[in-house]
């Protein structure tokens, strides 16, 4: 469990691209509620605290765009075009529900991730540095030993090559893929298998 004031922290130095996987449920329509914050709000959402979970890290690549989220807005797009509400669907009463949800290479707004990679190829300073920063991130949520799941190949990359002799990393399709929630939904059915396995 995450204590407030850790909780708060969070917030305050990270929530502008960070975010915890937890949403208010939908009604009739698959993506109704995803920019619904107010269950952020620890004075509202009274179970709040004992249902995230450090120990799950979901990562993502990075902003498409350049957007200024309302703190752990991201991951909560209520956008048309958004397919978040994917991960929504694919996660819930799953073991990663409550996961802590972040992008490994901030400050570099891109929609196309094959172009993000190429910078990264060209320039791995810049890498280095977004680890270093992802790492940091880590000590301050209070991950110990965390099951990392990665969105997609180009995430899973970066992460394997950093950090594969630290951490237990694990892939599924990004929620932005041409994938349905159901076929989503199957991946982590199949990696919550997995880890029960280990």
């Amino acid at each position: 469990m995450i204590s407030r004031e850790k909780f708060d922290l969070i917030k305050e130095k990270h929530g502008k691209y960070c975010s915890w996987a937890i949403w208010t449920h939908e009604d009739e329509k698959a993506k109704s509620n995803m920019g619904d914050l107010s269950l952020f709000d620890p004075e509202i959402n009274k179970n709040l605290l004992p249902e995230l979970n450090p120990n799950v890290v979901l990562v993502a690549l990075n902003f498409s765009m350049v957007v200024d989220h309302e703190p752990f807005g991201n991951f909560h797009s209520d956008g048309a075009h958004r397919q978040d509400y994917k991960t929504r669907y694919a996660l819930r009463d799953s073991r990663f529900w409550g996961g802590y949800m972040t992008d490994i290479i901030k400050n570099y707004p891109e929609k196309e991730s094959g172009n993000v990679a190429k910078y990264l190829n060209m320039h791995k300073d810049f890498e280095q540095e977004n680890i270093e920063f992802f790492r940091q991130e880590l000590q301050d949520i209070g991950a110990e030993n965390p099951t990392i799941i990665a969105f997609g190949d180009i995430v899973y990359d970066i992460l394997d090559r950093n950090f594969h002799d630290e951490f237990n990393i694990l892939k599924i399709t990004h929620y932005a893929h041409f994938i349905n929630k159901e076929n989503l939904r199957k991946e982590v059915s199949m990696l919550e298998h997995m880890e029960i396995r280990k």
